[in-house]
């Protein structure tokens, strides 16, 4: 990623029934960055329209700020995942493929950084996106993302694998170790260390 005079914007995908700590970790380590580095990041919720999305279980609701046309061009891409059988729904469902699995092929292949938290990626599974890469989920979902991506190198015990423009994430917590390093990354090591002392996270 090229490097800016400005905030990266930093857009986190939310959907009907999204894991709730796959986007709320990382979404966190982010805000704590911009209170350590002001100005860092330009973050915010983006989905395919303005209406309320419902978490997982229905628990929560939230509302995006954006939708896909109206929103920041990102410069990372943040997709969380979402319990394998709604995943698996969302696969075949035609409204979900045509607007956000078409938007975050289309914004990566124009330079954003893919991040996917858990089965983040498995919700990418019907893409090329993967074609060659090293890529890792949430461990229930690691045969059914080999089976469907023969192009890709699936890789298992690992948190997070940074590809240089997609960094995948094992399940759920490991979404905060995949933002803190990518954090980490950008901004430099103390930030990322302040970060992870202020969650008092062990990971």
């Amino acid at each position: 990623m090229t490097t800016t005079n400005r905030p990266l914007n930093v857009a986190f995908i939310i959907f009907d029934q999204v894991e709730v700590l796959d986007l709320n970790g990382p979404l966190d380590v982010f805000v704590k960055a911009n209170v350590l580095k002001p100005n860092s990041y330009n973050h915010y919720l983006v989905s395919a329209t303005k209406e309320v999305v419902k978490t997982e279980a229905n628990t929560t609701q939230i509302l995006p700020q954006y939708s896909f046309e109206d929103c920041p061009t990102p410069d990372v891409i943040v997709l969380p995942g979402a319990n394998p059988d709604i995943v698996m729904n969302y696969l075949q469902d035609e409204y979900f493929q045509n607007t956000y699995t078409s938007w975050i092929v289309n914004q990566h292949q124009q330079g954003a950084l893919l991040f996917t938290v858990c089965t983040g990626s498995l919700l990418l599974s019907n893409t090329a996106l993967f074609n060659g890469l090293e890529i890792t989920t949430h461990f229930m979902g690691i045969e059914a993302l080999a089976q469907a991506l023969p192009k890709a190198i699936v890789r298992t015990g690992m948190r997070y694998i940074d590809q240089e423009r997609v960094l995948t994430t094992a399940g759920i917590t490991a979404g905060i170790d995949g933002a803190l390093y990518l954090v980490s990354k950008q901004l430099g090591e103390d930030i990322g260390q302040t970060i992870k002392q202020l969650f008092e996270y062990k990971g």
